[in-house]
């Protein structure tokens, strides 16, 4: 398997990032994963308008023939794995760079950031969109800048391990008794036929699918509410899914172990998921 850091393509077993690195000391770094279909990344421009926005938020610089080079590099780096067939995802990441002595603030003058890209074979779990998924709530203790799409994942891996010790396929995180997101999807549900999501914030990372589904309810003529779902308000929902890049949209069929709905996957879930397969054959 090959990979891209810093300038070259080398085999992943080969490939070197130094232990003073700050994505690898910090988590100083921001990171994306774009869908790869037939050799197509879907929505990449999105993808990287984000990626931008997030170095922005960092205040990390990337030389403007490096930044220029990154769509380029998105398609080689499938070519170099035999990955234009079928599909796939590539995973970008781009830290701050590496500077010694180890300090919390930026490296004066500016380092040179770490980019770093990989590819691998994707197969959608097309089974659990028809049948769905179970899921938990939990209290979301992440920090306040969700949408920043940073290598700092670490309350969002020990989401993800609770939902895996209770059995379920996922974990709801509730901030200040509303539904935010799960730790790798923005959060749908359908209240007396409407749709609603978590309004776009600093609390919510925007996903790149999220925004598809909105755009795709918008052309559907499925009624949407971009606010927030109370958890006293979890046992009026006909319906409950996650979207994002790996689970497009997937039901969710119980939550704390109670049916969502008549537990099964709703009209607008199904219509959603219909239709993000044609944008994915159509290629936007």
């Amino acid at each position: 398997m090959y990979v891209y850091l810093n300038g070259s393509f080398q085999q992943a077993d080969e490939a070197r990032i130094s232990p003073m690195d700050r994505g690898f000391l910090f988590g100083d770094g921001i990171y994306e994963v774009t869908r790869v279909i037939n050799g197509h990344l879907f929505r990449l421009e999105d993808h990287l308008a984000r990626m931008d926005q997030g170095l922005a938020g960092l205040g990390i610089e990337l030389d403007a023939d490096e930044r220029a080079r990154i769509p380029e590099l998105h398609q080689e780096i499938l070519e170099k794995n035999n990955l234009t067939e079928g599909q796939a995802t590539v995973y970008l990441q781009i830290s701050r760079g590496t500077a010694f002595p180890r300090t919390h603030g930026f490296p004066l003058p500016p380092v040179k950031p770490t980019v770093f890209l990989s590819a691998a074979a994707f197969v959608p779990h097309t089974g659990l969109h028809d049948s769905g998924i179970s899921a938990i709530t939990i209290s979301d203790v992440r920090w306040s800048r969700c949408n920043l799409k940073t290598v700092n994942l670490l309350p969002n891996v020990l989401a993800t391990n609770e939902a895996t010790k209770a059995g379920v396929g996922t974990a709801l995180m509730v901030r200040d008794g509303v539904l935010t997101e799960s730790p790798n999807a923005n959060v749908f549900g359908v209240i007396d036929g409407v749709l609603y999501t978590y309004p776009v914030s600093h609390y919510i990372l925007n996903g790149i699918t999220r925004m598809t589904v909105v755009e795709m309810a918008r052309d559907l003529g499925i009624p949407l509410r971009e606010v927030a779902i109370r958890d006293t308000e979890v046992s009026r929902l006909s319906e409950l899914f996650v979207s994002g890049t790996t689970t497009d949209v997937q039901p969710i069929v119980t939550l704390d172990g109670a049916p969502v709905g008549d537990g099964r996957r709703g009209p607008v879930a199904k219509a959603l998921q219909d239709e993000l397969l044609k944008r994915f054959d159509r290629g936007y």
